[in-house]
């Protein structure tokens, strides 16, 4: 690198930092980080948990190593990140799933015998034997010492910061209920040998909660599992925008000669040669050749672009035949592929509240219930005097207050609806989506690959008078026989299909790289190509294929021209066909009181044939990857909600600006990394059936917090006052959960396509928006 300046130096002469943060294990050590941050005077900080960045703005007066040290000292590690380099997105998440996982299923595992010998050794003495209070502490010690040591970890660096969160209190109520069971099997059942029978369940005494304490465990891990899942998957479109980037480029140096360096080498105002199958390294324009260039990752346009000399091409397009001698115009974090990560990233900043709901009340949660506890524990032994009373009640505060059902509610509604889903053709990705589908009011659909099918098709055939249909397309499904363009491919599959194979040898074969190509087929020259090509060979169409081909193209299809012998003798129609699916889409999102919108990177006369095929409202045509973005904040801007459907790499910064996105599981990784609902069936009508099922599951995970939440309120007085002793208040808290449990199942009779036929439009779910 040609740089000698330092990171700090480089982000503060940018008054834009950006630090990778370590340590963040939830959504509220994100919120912490951030307002640590930003009661730095001249500090504006955003902290991304899914990308473990912090983006933050900062006046000149700003040391970056002060960003740093405030980071460390609210317990989490910080680096500076590079200027000039692409975000990691969070290269430790699949680690992270990985340890996790490992710790629930031994959790899991070890959860049924430890309840199951617990009960069984209250009630029934009889059953005990020597050295059995030992055989449970040995089932329990690997959950609550091992499976359970994230949340002690987390809980004693809150401490020492003086923090509380969740898992503050689920420490606590695992640490509680385990000492109080170790207590209750040495020195209190011990004496209690004489009785048995179920009434000792309502005794304070002799109880034993290492059920409690491997349960809360079990089913906090699983909901953690489930989120650093989201997390992985989020963090994973940055990655793979990433590997769009070309590793290696061949610069033409001013002698002529050539040399192949790293990509991030390349500076503005060099040349650079890009040879059949290569990926263009910058943004730049082409000075020498001419090539067809796939540009479907960055436009959508399903036709390849024809780029010759002053041709302006941009960074991770493919170029698919002939060679193009470009000049960098821009390189690194400035050509439109990086700004394409910088939107992603920016958009996904944002977290669901839902998400965070239980952090945000832990705040004031947590430490009430801590004061309360004391506060028991006090009052009853000036009261009363017992000291086992005493800590029984304070205890049952604690397991009562701890957020068994509060970790099942959002994680088991997005499991329960996330099966359903699939068997509908719909994956919930993440908190976002189910926040945003109860305000959304417009719906943005791409055109190619998500409308239409993605790939080009004969639609129809005009031939001079002395010409036949299946001679026209014997001579041009030869020559298309050598040439890999996706035109070509769709002309040869049609010649197939209606001739049958073989198709003619041809002889003499020559390539035009965006323009065509010609050979010789049973000892004729035939052309086949663009109008433009025939026109520069002195080859005019004749006065009805020209009306024919300028009616076909304002009607937004593709035409290609056949000549034979100098003589033009046909016209090839082609066209990307809409999916059968798309107009019955429509019109249940019309039903459901949503607007459609058509944006695409299709010319305009294209995009309104096909929003007039299907029914949507409203076109808006010829937009560049960060244009589709921009033109969705406008939308936002005009007060709509906005839901976005696409398929490709240039819909992904759509995808993440968007409130709500949608991307078709058949289209590209970072489309579905950076979407909120991924739709895997082949089948636009899953697009109102997404929003339905989702707000479905929204609506689920509501009436599980608030059920979680009320039920705490409830149940912590009667604790504290005696009423419940530690083993009932862990049986209530155990009922608590399978409220939980079972209402988020009733999500796996969601059926849409019975609305649908009954001619409903959910009107329980469209009133809620």
């Amino acid at each position: 690198m040609t740089s000698t300046s330092t990171p700090v130096e480089n982000a503060v002469a940018e008054r834009q930092v950006e630090l990778t943060v370590s340590g963040m294990t939830c959504a509220a050590c994100s919120s912490r980080v951030e307002r640590k941050l930003n009661k730095l005077d001249g500090v504006q900080a955003s902290v991304n948990f899914a990308t473990g960045r912090a983006r933050v703005r900062a006046g000149q007066d700003v040391d970056a190593h002060v960003l740093v040290d405030t980071v460390v000292q609210a317990g989490y590690g910080a680096d500076i990140v590079r200027p000039d380099t692409t975000p990691p997105a969070h290269l430790n998440a699949d680690d992270r799933a990985q340890r996790l996982w490992r710790r629930l299923i031994v959790s899991v595992l070890l959860f049924v015998p430890v309840a199951d010998l617990s009960v069984t050794f209250t009630v029934l003495p009889g059953w005990r034997f020597p050295g059995w209070q030992w055989l449970l502490i040995g089932l329990a010690l690997p959950v609550v010492g091992w499976a359970a040591w994230p949340f002690h970890r987390a809980a004693f660096a809150g401490a020492r910061r003086g923090a509380s969160s969740m898992d503050t209190l689920v420490s606590l109520g695992i640490l509680a209920a385990t000492t109080w069971s170790v207590y209750a099997m040495f020195f209190q059942l011990n004496e209690a040998t004489e009785e048995s029978g179920w009434w000792l369940l309502l005794r304070s005494e002799g109880a034993i909660y290492l059920e409690v304490a491997v349960g809360l465990t079990t089913f906090v891990l699983a909901g953690r599992y489930f989120e650093a899942k989201a997390q992985r998957r989020a963090g994973s479109a940055l990655r793979e925008l990433a590997a769009l980037r070309a590793k290696d480029v061949t610069v033409v140096l001013e002698d002529g000669s050539q040399q192949s360096v790293p990509a991030e080498l390349l500076r503005v105002g060099q040349r650079f040669l890009v040879r059949p199958g290569g990926t263009i390294a910058a943004d730049g324009r082409v000075v020498e050749g001419r090539a067809a260039v796939d540009t479907s990752a960055m436009t959508g346009e399903s036709v390849p672009a024809e780029a010759d000399e002053g041709a302006e091409v941009v960074g991770g397009t493919v170029v698919l035949n002939g060679s193009l001698v470009i000049e960098a115009t821009k390189v690194g974090r400035d050509t439109q592929l990086a700004e394409m990560v910088r939107l992603v990233e920016e958009a996904q900043n944002g977290e669901a509240s839902v998400q965070r709901l239980a952090d945000r009340i832990s705040g004031y949660f947590v430490p009430a219930v801590l004061v309360l506890a004391v506060l028991t524990l006090t009052a009853w032994l000036l009261v009363d005097g017992s000291v086992e009373r005493s800590i029984s009640a304070a205890l049952a505060v604690l397991v009562i207050a701890c957020p068994c059902a509060l970790g099942l509610a959002t994680p088991t509604a997005l499991m329960v609806a996330s099966g359903r889903g699939a068997r509908l053709g719909i994956f919930i990705k993440g908190y976002q989506a189910l926040e945003s589908t109860r305000n959304v009011d417009t719906v943005v659909l791409d055109k190619t690959g998500t409308v239409t099918e993605g790939r080009m098709s004969l639609v129809d055939v005009a031939c001079v008078d002395d010409f036949e249909r299946h001679e026209v397309l014997r001579l041009a499904g030869a020559v298309e026989e050598s040439s890999e363009h996706p035109v070509a491919s769709a002309i040869r599959a049609a010649s197939r299909a209606e001739l049958g194979d073989p198709l003619p040898r041809v002889s003499s074969f020559e390539s035009e790289p965006g323009l065509g190509a010609g050979g010789v087929v049973d000892g004729h020259q035939v052309l086949v190509g663009r109008a433009r090509l025939f026109t520069e060979r002195g080859l005019l169409l004749p006065d009805d294929l020209q009306r024919r081909r300028r009616e076909w193209e304002a009607s937004g299809r593709t035409t290609v021209v056949v000549g034979r012998d100098r003589r033009v003798i046909g016209l090839l129609a082609l066209t990307d066909l809409v999916k059968p699916s798309a107009q019955g889409a429509i019109a249940e999102l019309h039903r459901l009181g949503l607007s459609t919108v058509l944006l695409t990177g299709d010319n305009e006369a294209t995009a309104r044939a096909v929003a007039a095929q299907i029914g949507v409202q409203r076109v808006i045509a010829g937009v560049l990857p960060d244009d589709k973005a921009r033109e969705v904040r406008r939308l936002q801007s005009e007060g709509n909600a906005v839901a976005v459907v696409g398929d490709g790499v240039n819909d992904a910064p759509a995808l993440a600006t968007a409130d709500l996105g949608m991307a078709i599981g058949a289209g590209t990784d970072i489309a579905i990394d950076a979407a909120d609902l991924i739709l895997v069936r082949d089948d636009l009508t899953v697009v109102p059936d997404s929003i339905t099922l989702a707000r479905a599951t929204l609506r689920t995970i509501r009436g599980n917090l608030l059920w979680a939440f009320g039920y705490n309120v409830a149940a912590i007085p009667l604790a504290a006052v005696g009423l419940l002793n530690p083993l009932i208040a862990g049986a209530a808290m155990a009922l608590s959960s399978l409220f939980v449990v079972s209402n988020s199942m009733r999500l796996r009779r969601f059926s849409p396509d019975s609305r649908r036929a009954a001619g409903k439009s959910t009107p329980d779910l469209v009133t809620a928006r």
